[in-house]
């Protein structure tokens, strides 16, 4: 069995602050990427920003900046958020990174090469907002309904095509042969009806004298490479594409997790590339739903924007993790309200886990140590844990982080049943507080993955020293938001 394990977010334009809407994509991410860790994989996650393309470069002319001067800036922000989400990545890429530039020109050479390039007229609607050209049908009332506060441009120039109506019956094909390519299955209907209906060849490149900022394409002096041609890239780029073959042999192809904005670039688009160039096609795709506030799309003209650090600041880390993997839907749109929040962290983190935790240490510290070899562990609780245990493997491979955390709250629900029916508090029997510590000692572990600071907080509490338990508190996990 290859206990190697490649996910990857998208990456996100580097050109306005991310709002709590892109940390779900990111969250969801860790936590697969930590629970493969549990299971004794070797786990390559990769993030990193989206730093090409017209709105980048038209967005730094506004603020008097040298485009690489402001996707520096913004690129350290980035990485700056996702070290406070507490992401557990191992490769963080820029697509102004020399190493991912290369390996773009790379990949077009051998595309090229391989008659899949060439040169023709592009006359298109384009959203800057999307970096996507748009269809007629696309529009409402003429503008983009995901940019509305944006004019359409008018594009017609000579750039480079892409040869993606050659891959309908390829993509096709495949996807009869991989019947969980893409999930959930609604999605891969999508897709799949999206291919079967036609595809068209789309430009990739741009007038260098128009939009500067990307990377050259090889031998024209006069084009850059489209951004989402580039961007794409990055998930092979990052293993060390073309030159590490040894890394990228050994993780590569890996799991792809996107919006369901990002269905056709990554299910299709991007696998049409791999075709052309001869590489294999990525192992899966998961495509998650939005996040709303207060039932409106996040909007800076609506006013609704929510930043992660917000959250972060006034609750923790963890209380973000927790809302997000606990109380979302993976694959359809969830809403996230300040009165939501607070309820589900009251409920389940201050009265839920922090109550349970609290209780159990309590009764650890009044015995100070237990001699755990003269106790075995309850078959009741053996049993609970285990089923909670396979039941989170279970739902993780699923993508079902709420259906996971639920079975974890269950657990907690029947320690503290077996608290209130032993009533150990009435003569600290040492066999009932050990069976305690096992159940929150093995919380710690499942907990890991979710939440991990509140994990280690947990686990280091319970020092086990040949059989030798005592106990070190780690204070209130949870404080109550009055």
């Amino acid at each position: 069995m290859n206990k190697n394990y490649y996910i990857t977010t998208t990456l996100p334009y580097v050109n306005a602050p991310l709002h709590l809407g892109h940390s779900l994509e990111f969250i969801f991410a860790d936590a697969i990427a930590r629970h493969k860790r549990q299971k004794g994989y070797n786990v390559v996650f990769n993030t990193g920003t989206d730093e090409h393309g017209l709105k980048i470069y038209r967005k730094a002319l506004s603020e008097n900046k040298n485009p690489k001067d402001y996707v520096d800036a913004y690129a350290e922000r980035f990485k700056k958020l996702i070290q406070s989400l507490n992401l557990s990545y191992t490769h963080f890429i820029r697509t102004t990174d020399p190493h991912h530039i290369q390996a773009v020109q790379k990949f077009w050479e051998i595309s090229q090469k391989n008659g899949n390039i060439y040169k023709g007229i592009y006359k298109a609607n384009y959203c800057v907002g999307c970096e996507l050209e748009k269809t007629d049908s696309e529009l409402v009332d003429g503008k983009c309904p995901l940019h509305p506060n944006l004019e359409i441009e008018k594009i017609n120039e000579e750039n480079y095509f892409f040869k993606f109506s050659a891959y309908q019956e390829k993509l096709l094909k495949f996807y009869e042969e991989n019947p969980e390519f893409v999930v959930p299955e609604s999605r891969f209907n999508e897709i799949k009806n999206f291919v079967k209906n036609g595809l068209e060849d789309f430009s990739i490149s741009r007038l260098k004298s128009k939009m500067p900022w990307g990377i050259d394409v090889p031998n024209d002096a006069n084009q850059v490479i489209y951004v989402w041609f580039d961007a794409l890239i990055n998930y092979i780029s990052t293993l060390g594409w073309p030159n590490d073959l040894e890394q990228f042999n050994n993780f590569w192809p890996g799991i792809q997790i996107a919006g369901k904005d990002n269905l056709r670039q990554q299910s299709a688009i991007w696998q049409a590339m791999l075709m052309s160039v001869g590489l294999p096609l990525s192992k899966q795709i998961i495509i998650h739903g939005f996040l709303t506030i207060n039932g409106q799309k996040i909007s800076k003209t609506v006013g609704n924007v929510i930043y992660p650090e917000e959250i972060i600041s006034k609750y923790g880390t963890d209380a973000l993790r927790f809302w997000i993997l606990s109380e979302t839907q993976t694959f359809e749109d969830s809403d996230f309200t300040w009165k939501k929040f607070n309820e589900s962290y009251n409920a389940k983190l201050a009265n839920g886990l922090g109550n349970f935790y609290n209780r159990v240490i309590a009764l650890a510290s009044k015995i100070k140590e237990i001699d755990g070899s003269n106790f075995e562990l309850n078959k009741e609780i053996e049993n609970e844990i285990n089923k909670t245990k396979k039941l989170i493997d279970e739902k993780m491979e699923k993508c079902l982080f709420n259906e996971a955390m639920q079975s974890i709250w269950e657990l907690i629900a029947f320690g503290d049943s077996y608290i209130d029916k032993t009533q150990p508090w009435k003569n600290y029997d040492k066999e009932i507080i050990f069976n305690l510590i096992v159940i929150l000692d093995n919380l710690g572990a499942i907990l890991l993955p979710f939440i991990p600071e509140t994990a280690q907080k947990i686990t280091s509490s319970i020092i086990n020293q040949n059989n030798k338990i005592s106990f070190k508190p780690a204070g209130i996990l949870f404080p109550k938001i009055n």
